[in-house]
């Protein structure tokens, strides 16, 4: 199946999911980056403000053991953002939740752990994204090639195959509501 066509289907079925099975879904796989060792001792942390019924993980983004940092998709690139539950937030330009463009920046130098939402991925730990090469970019520059990364994917969207370009990155680990590939 082409990428486009696996993009769609997949987000047919993300989208078509109950709001008690996504919140269900969601639960576990907070659950299951509690128990992972790579989440545990990281201390800051990007992570994603759940769009079009991505996992959400906002049940995580209270625990202030750890600083939490957001993107803002600002021409191709994503930049950065500390974020607490009390600061406010924007709708971008995608219609996806932000923190205001004069919120302190995060330096890479800083970041353990970079929580990547993915539409689906594979068993070689690929990742289909929404298409727009935010985080291939990002996981391709320098300063972000090397760190820790989880993909975030429904169990559903975990597939033994999935289109691959020479441009795509692989992640280090990824988690479901099922299961950790560390």
């Amino acid at each position: 199946m082409k990428k486009v066509e696996l993009r769609r289907t997949l987000l047919q079925k993300r989208e078509s999911l109950s709001v008690e099975e996504w919140r269900e879904r969601s639960h576990g796989i907070c659950s299951q980056l509690k128990k992972s060792a790579v989440f545990i001792q990281a201390r800051t942390i990007l992570a994603y403000f759940s769009f079009r019924q991505e996992p959400d993980l906002s049940p995580l983004f209270t625990d202030t053991s750890y600083n939490w940092a957001f993107p803002r998709c600002v021409g191709k690139s994503l930049v950065w953002h500390f974020w607490t539950p009390a600061d406010p937030l924007h709708i971008g330009a995608y219609g996806i939740a932000e923190p205001h463009p004069y919120a302190p920046s995060v330096d890479p130098q800083e970041v353990d752990l970079i929580l990547v939402p993915c539409v689906a991925c594979n068993y070689q730990k690929y990742r289909l994204g929404y298409g727009g090469g935010y985080y291939d970019r990002l996981l391709s520059s320098p300063e972000w090639a090397n760190k820790q990364t989880i993909g975030i994917v429904f169990d559903f969207a975990y597939l033994s195959q999935i289109p691959v370009e020479s441009w795509d990155k692989p992640l280090q680990n990824i988690i479901t509501e099922n299961r950790r590939k560390l």
